[in-house]
């Protein structure tokens, strides 16, 4: 299974394993990770998972598509590397994934 760290604003790291097909979303709350709520249940419709994904990983995920843009438009403090866990599906590619938490969503 793919090896997933989520990073805390404060730097504290949660490396857990993830099975194919899971989202970084589900796969935080499966995992009990602070920072992200996923209240609409990952449907691209809220913006309680916004993720920054580590700069040396942004070009192996999937492209960023034009709903989820929208609703980044929405998020504090987005940047370039700023994506909805809920869009982010895991497969073996994405093994050792860095996720950054967003310091306003604790």
């Amino acid at each position: 299974m793919p090896q997933i760290t989520y990073i805390q604003p404060s730097g504290e790291k949660h490396e857990v394993e993830l099975e194919t097909g899971v989202t970084v979303m589900a796969g935080a709350l499966l995992h009990g990770i602070p920072g992200i709520d996923g209240d609409c249940g990952g449907q691209c419709a809220c913006g309680t998972c916004h993720v920054y994904v580590d700069e040396q990983w942004v070009d192996r995920i999937d492209p960023i598509d034009d709903r989820e843009q929208e609703m980044l438009s929405f998020a504090a403090e987005a940047r370039a590397n700023s994506r909805l866990g809920c869009q982010i599906t895991i497969d073996e590619k994405l093994d050792g994934l860095k996720i950054h938490l967003p310091d306003g969503q604790h």
